[in-house]
């Protein structure tokens, strides 16, 4: 069983920053690739960025292209989301995933078949 904990969020005024962190506990010697999907109000969650088991290869979304960095400590287990110029529509939820390193289906926020799910984390920025 992968488990997945997540920092805690929080309130920023537009065009600040935030950095949230989360680290997987699973199998000794795995290491998983990892992403971070957000879900606002009344809206799908959405993939924001992954980085994969090296941390050599990193995919963003368009809205936040240029505005987050996802990174991971070497070959740990733990991956950051560095959040700069933060917009109102940022505001969500934060899910932290990962997923088994041989497995190269699409990132699917409504998969918990091959991905493992952090609790979420709300992440609220202020106009």
């Amino acid at each position: 069983q992968v488990q997945l904990v997540e920092s805690e969020g929080g309130l920023v005024q537009t065009g600040g920053s935030l950095r949230l962190s989360c680290a997987a506990s699973g199998r000794t010697g795995t290491t998983y690739n990892m992403g971070w999907f957000r879900q606002a109000p009344g809206k799908e969650r959405e993939l924001v960025a992954h980085i994969d088991w090296s941390g050599g290869d990193t995919y963003y979304a368009d809205s936040v292209k240029g505005r987050f960095t996802i990174s991971r400590d070497g070959n740990s287990n733990t991956v950051y989301l560095q959040m700069n110029s933060l917009k109102p529509e940022d505001t969500a939820v934060y899910y932290c995933a990962a997923r088994e390193p041989m497995y190269y289906g699409v990132w699917d926020g409504n998969d918990s078949e091959n991905h493992y799910w952090g609790q979420g984390t709300q992440v609220t920025v202020s106009e």
